[in-house]
């Protein structure tokens, strides 16, 4: 009968949208059986709420209204599969293929529940109203339901206002309709005629359709009328038994692709499914093991590799679609919505399958038969060919193996489902009956480690038996009055989610058996039999006047086969209240799901489960959360250093929640920029050996990262650089005298680009940086290696261009010929410079705003960023779907909050600051949304955290624009500051967009405000255009931070080379207390013994000679235009403290400077007073060792004053500098914090030797070539 168009009124339901904008969306279903999940089925939009939908979009901004628009056109256009498959399927039945929990009367019966029927009392109504009823449709065959549509009794006030929907082939072993993994509820009806047709975008496939209501009008009865539709459903299916199987003969196919496509069903966990065999004894096999499907690759009959466990539960007993698609280089495994990509091993390498088995391996004996296929396959297709129709046409090309039989004939078995703590099952236990003993079975399946399996009196009520799962065992407990308690043990592991069978008898002995192995035994003196009624699974709350008792926890999970006294229980009877008693159960169905399939654990993190939920074990991955998402660690060293971390090894995640996974790295914050290094194979001086293999020296460098946060590292530093030398001697480098390069490089990313430039020169040049300075020792030529002389000569410099970063490999060429020698280096790969930590962007308005693409978060999305405001509040971010949407908002001058609506209303997240929030300085904000819960992180506060809802919608779906700074929804937009904003690892380059859009400004000074609190010991905090320094200039102490105490001793030997820094790893000296320090080089091996510390050694790498010095100073440098300018600055600092018993090789300056201050040989500045500074400790003396003439007079004896050591004609002491000052962190300064006080406390003194005429220390150079400007020595 066709329904009336009076009679067809739509329901549409209220948005509960906080903004109000967005109305008139009835939700309606998604599919279990939606491969792809990427969206909730089918959202159904009524004229009315559409045009008040456009009236509300016409209120937004502008740009979005188009977006909108186009949006929902979009989902006007209905599928043109669901319209050729949205037949009526109902209203043609008979009433026998009609049944229902129950009717009121016989006017109620189930077979007058047709949408718009008047027959009857108008529709069906159940003899009772309660959550335990249902009304079933026999379809009469396998069909595709596309859509349901409800409608309440006619003419009454019974309607249901909530179902759900339950699927079956056989009319047992029910299938719930879920969406998003979840069980999904319906809504129902508002009235008695109103229809509310809700469209499944993705057929479900069965035969039967039952609908069982959950809510109805509180004011009437469950009232029910019904519609489904959809079309019929074709298939070719074959059944299996374990012996048999099908076995087909394949052509090659000329495809750059095969594809292996299945639906299958069983009740075993394990088993083989099917088999690919090709040339040279190369396969590919599907098997079943524990309820997963294993792709397995395998080489002969021994040789196999696992490549990809997928899917779980798969032993359910409904169908499951399994997909293999082969491609060149990798596998894509399907099963049911998941897909798994794996690569394809080396020695795999034959595409074209010869034959395939189906079903049982038939390599496998009688005793093993056990691991072949007990279940039912259906359309099961080899490059789109039907081979189950080439099988039932008995084709030459297959052969049938067994019994096979062209249907699907499966076993019934009938599963009670225990949903929570109020759930049990009572049965009676037949009291007297078998009081010589007693024999009890089950099976059962769980996820949890605890709960109630079974429990019954004795006899007479004088004992009690318990048996229980603890600790994923089964434990038998029986308590009897005045004798000892009996317990056993058996089985472990039991909460895997597999049937575990459990059989407990008492005959002669009491025995507990698990899965037909595990036994344990006892024998107790007095008989073991049920003295009354059974309890499965729980207790009937204390009031119902049942003696139940319940130490354990009530059961969550699934049972079947029943037995009692060796006889099964019939749940069907137990269904209809004529056997035996329940609560809070679902019978004919097991409701367990896998939650860990797939996993929602990220980056490596493991998934443990419960009934009711799961759980993510995030430990050794870096990340944290309730699903291993957001990174523990910190993006760069950036942002370590202004955390207030100092320079030492740290993880980097160079991503945050991204797939880059962390890598430890160096970070270097000694300097005001904070430098990254990144590590190499072989970052020192290497000579090329001589060879008489090649023409040529290849070397490859491999980094201490991963490529991706190699690169990454680069792409997001504002500079990075590499050091590139060449020594050589008769060794061309670049440019042979006919042109053409001679050695190049690689470096870029992936396998990197030639470059036939050196280090300091440009891209492409095919120069050297003494090319550029206009330097080199042969004018004509662009390196000074590329002269080829006989003299030893070097290129090198600094690479600077990122997009040829980093340096991959080296190839040097002209090494072979005689009299050549030649050396490389090529140093770690620096870069400094955050370019995300930095971006900002200024929002002078609260109308002011930028925007970006939709942001994509379905299953987890975080969000993380730094803002500064004065205003009191304001929205910072907000994304907007066609329901749901994503929102940040300081909403108050104390508080924030998150907020968001994946399809199951709003929720919030809110955080409250015990301090204002509008103070102009930055605040850190990071928010997280995943399928567990919700966390908001204000500052260093701790997080605030909401658990999701157990059941319902998971995926969060967007479509307008992403706000920054304001709002689509006409709320405050946000006037202030946001800087570093980050979307699921992904840095959106506010800087970037502000080009682009009025009324907001790139960047956002003003950092010292939160930050200046870094700069410790007196150190000045000093602006940046995109970050901050410290000033440790009036500071004793240095470091990023005017935080470091630390020993240096610095030397420069050749001006052209930077200083070298040799740091004391001894620390603590600022304690006022007397240290004695040692220093001694000979050539390039230096030592530094602290106390009675161990010797330190360090090896110098350019310059051994020290020569030519010409002063040496003590204290402070208070005329500094002829110093090194790195020495002046470290030199104007001068020291505070008591120095004692100094001595330089054979001079004693400081005795020098107390016994002939008047000397013209002494300039002292300052008070210098002699003082007790403490005994000394040993070995108290620093000494510098130097070369000396033997010819040479005059030399100074050792421990000699200084004073005596000079002579009157100023021949002795002259050349260059020598300045030795102890330094704490590098600043020439040590105990600043530290006066004495004492009875001889030294005051801040300056001392000075000096001569009018160049004086001359009895040591000099044995250098022949005499002092040059490349043999100064600073000794700091």
């Amino acid at each position: 009968m066709s329904t009336s168009e009076n009679d067809q009124i739509y329901y549409s339901a209220e948005s509960s949208r906080a903004d109000g904008s967005l109305r008139g969306l009835t939700r309606v279903s998604a599919s279990d059986e939606d491969p792809s999940e990427s969206s909730r089925e089918g959202e159904q939009i009524n004229a009315a709420a559409s045009l008040h939908f456009i009236m509300d979009l016409w209120t937004s901004r502008a740009w979005g209204t188009t977006t909108r628009l186009v949006l929902m056109l979009v989902s006007w256009c209905v599928n043109i599969n669901a319209e050729t498959c949205h037949r009526p399927l109902v209203s043609s039945l008979s009433p026998s293929s009609f049944r229902s929990s129950s009717q009121l009367s016989s006017s109620h019966g189930p077979g007058f529940a047709k949408l718009n029927r008047r027959e009857g009392a108008g529709g069906w109504s159940p003899l009772n109203s309660d959550k335990y009823q249902w009304l079933e449709v026999d379809l009469g065959g396998r069909t595709h339901i596309t859509s349901v549509a409800t409608q309440g009794r006619y003419g009454s006030s019974d309607w249901q206002t909530a179902y759900q929907l339950m699927f079956s082939d056989t009319g047992h072993n029910w299938r719930q309709y879920r969406w998003e993994g979840h069980i999904g509820a319906f809504p129902g009806n508002s009235n008695a005629d109103t229809v509310v047709q809700h469209n499944l975008q993705h057929p479900v496939v069965a035969r039967f359709v039952r609908v069982v209501p959950l809510h109805w009008n509180p004011s009437g009865r469950i009232g029910l009328r019904l519609e489904a539709y959809g079309c019929p459903y074709n298939s070719d299916t074959v059944s299996f038994d374990g012996d048999s199987s099908l076995i087909f003969s394949l052509r090659p196919r000329q495809t750059s692709t095969n594809t292996i496509r299945l639906t299958f069903k069983t009740t075993r966990n394990s088993g083989f499914l099917l088999d690919a065999e090709g040339q040279n004894e190369l396969g590919l096999t599907l098997e079943l093991q524990d309820g997963q499907l294993l792709l397995i690759l395998r080489k002969g009959k021994s040789s196999r590799q696992h490549l990809v466990s997928l899917g779980g539960l798969l032993d359910d007993q409904h169908w499951h679609r399994v997909a293999v698609e082969q491609h060149s280089s990798h596998f894509n495994l399907t099963v049911d919505k998941n897909t798994e990509r794996v690569e394809i091993p080396p020695w795999f390498t034959h595409w074209d399958y010869d034959q395939m088995t189906v079903g049982a391996d038939q390599n496998l004996d009688s005793q093993n038969s056990n691991r072949n296929f007990h279940g039912c396959v259906e359309n099961l297709l080899y490059d789109g060919q039907n081979l189950i129709d080439l099988a039932k046409q008995r084709d030459q090309s297959v052969t049938v193996m067994g019994n096979v039989t062209f249907s699907c004939s499966e076993p019934v078995f009938i599963a009670v489902t225990f949903t929570g703590p109020q759930s049990f099952l009572r049965l009676r236990g037949d009291a007297g009956l078998h009081s010589a003993g007693t024999s009890l079975g089950l099976q059962f399946r769980t996820w949890d480690t605890e709960g109630l399996l079974l429990t019954f009196d004795l006899p007479k009520r004088d004992g009690t038996v318990w048996l229980h799962l603890r600790d994923a065992k089964v434990h038998l407990q029986i308590h009897k009055a005045g004798r000892a308690l009996v317990e056993l043990k058996a089985g472990s592991g039991l909460n895997d989610g597999q049937w575990h069978s459990v059989d407990l008898k008492s005959r002669q002995h009491l025995t507990v058996t698990v899965d037909g192995t595990e036994v344990a035994s006892a024998s107790p003196t007095y008989p073991i039999a049920p003295g009354g009624q059974l309890f499965y699974g729980g207790c009937p709350d204390e009031g119902s006047g049942h003696s139940c008792r319940n130490p354990s926890g009530a059961f969550k999970g699934c049972m079947r086969l029943l037995m009692v006294e060796d006889e099964l229980v019939d749940l069907i009877k137990v269904q209809q209240r004529l056997l035996g008693d329940y609560s809070d159960l679902q019978i004919d169905m097991c409701g367990i799901m896998d939650r860990c399939s797939p996993s929602y654990c990220e980056h490596g993190g493991s998934c443990t489960q419960s009934w009711s939920t799961f759980h993510c074990n995030c430990s050794s991955t870096g990340y944290g959360g309730a699903t291993c998402h957001s990174s523990i660690y910190e993006r760069s060293c950036e942002a370590y250093k202004h955390r207030g971390n100092t320079s030492g090894y740290y993880y980097i995640d160079a991503d945050g929640s991204g797939p880059i996974k962390p890598q430890l790295l160096f970070c270097n914050m000694t300097e005001d920029k904070t430098w990254t290094v990144v590590q190499h194979n072989n970052t020192e001086l290497t000579k090329i050996q001589p060879s008489t293999e090649g023409s040529q020296h290849l070397t490859h460098f491999e980094y201490a990262v991963d490529e991706e946060q190699l690169m990454a590292t680069i792409n997001q530093s504002e500079y990075c650089e590499q050091e590139l030398a060449y020594h050589c001697r008769k060794s061309r480098l670049l440019n042979l005298p006919e042109g053409g390069p001679i050695s190049w490089w690689v470096g870029g990313p992936g396998a990197g680009q030639r470059q036939t430039y050196w280090g300091g020169a440009l891209p492409g040049s095919q120069q050297c940086t003494c090319s550029l300075q206009e330097n080199c020792v042969d004018p004509k030529r662009h390196c000074n290696c590329d002269a080829d002389r006989t003299t030893w000569a070097n290129d090198s410099g600094l690479l600077t261009h990122k997009e040829s970063l980093p340096v991959r490999s080296l190839v040097l060429r002209d090494v072979r010929r005689p009299g050549s020698e030649s050396s490389y280096q090529v140093g770690p790969l620096r870069c400094y410079g955050d370019k995300s930590i930095w971006n900002a962007a200024f929002f002078a308005k609260e109308t002011s705003y930028l925007h970006f693409p939709t942001f994509h978060g379905e299953l987890s999305a975080d969000v993380s960023l730094l803002f500064k405001t004065t205003s009191s509040s304001g929205v910072l971010l907000e994304n907007l779907g066609i329901r749901d949407f994503i929102r940040l908002e300081l909403s108050s001058s104390t508080e924030v909050v998150f907020s968001f609506d994946i399809g199951n209303g709003p929720l919030e997240v809110r955080m409250k600051a015990g301090v204002p929030l509008n103070d102009n300085r930055w605040h850190r904000i990071q928010a997280e949304r995943n399928v567990r819960e919700a966390s908001l992180r204000l500052d260093e506060l701790p997080a605030a955290v909401q658990e999701a809802p157990a059941e319902g919608h998971i995926h969060l779906q967007l479509n307008s624009q992403l706000f920054v700074g304001g709002t689509a929804s006409r709320q405050k937009g946000f006037r202030g500051c946001i800087r570093s904003l980050q979307l699921n690892g992904v840095t959106l380059d506010l800087e970037e967009r502000t080009k682009v859009t009025p009324g907001v400004q790139a960047g956002c000074p003003g950092h010292c405000s939160t930050y200046g609190g870094l700069c410790q010991n007196q150190g000045r905090c000093l602006e940046g255009a995109r970050s901050f320094s410290c000033d440790c200039s009036s500071s004793a102490f240095t470091g990023a931070f005017c935080d470091q105490e630390q020993l240096e001793v610095r030397y420069r030997l050749e001006s052209s080379k930077e200083e070298e820094i040799l740091r004391s790893k001894v620390r603590s000296l600022a304690n006022g207390q007397l240290h004695s320090v040692s220093v001694s080089r000979l050539a390039d091996s230096v030592t530094i013994q602290v106390d009675q510390h161990s010797k330190e050694h360090f090896n110098l790498t350019s310059g051994v000679e020290f020569s030519d010095i010409r002063s040496l100073t003590l204290g402070r440098v208070h005329n500094s235009q002829d110093l090194d300018p790195a020495l002046a600055q470290l030199g104007s600092l001068g020291f505070a403290g008591c120095l004692s018993a100094v001595l330089f090789n054979s001079i004693s300056p400081l005795k020098a400077a107390l016994l002939r201050p008047i000397s013209s040989s002494v300039v002292v500045r300052g008070p210098l007073i002699r003082s007790s500074c403490g005994p000394a400790a040993a070995n108290p003396h620093a000494a510098e060792n130097t070369h000396h003439q033997p010819d040479q007079s005059g030399s100074a004896g050792g421990g000699q004053p200084l004073v005596n050591a000079l002579r009157s004609d100023s021949a002795l002491i002259g050349g260059l500098i020598a300045v030795m000052i102890f330094g704490i962190a590098s600043a020439l300064a040590i105990l600043i914090r530290f006066l004495y006080r004492r009875k001889g406390t030294c005051q801040n003194q300056e001392l000075t030797k000096t001569e009018e005429n160049r004086l001359q220390f009895a040591s000099q150079s044995i250098s022949k070539y005499g002092p040059t400007e490349s043999q100064k020595e600073y000794f700091i």
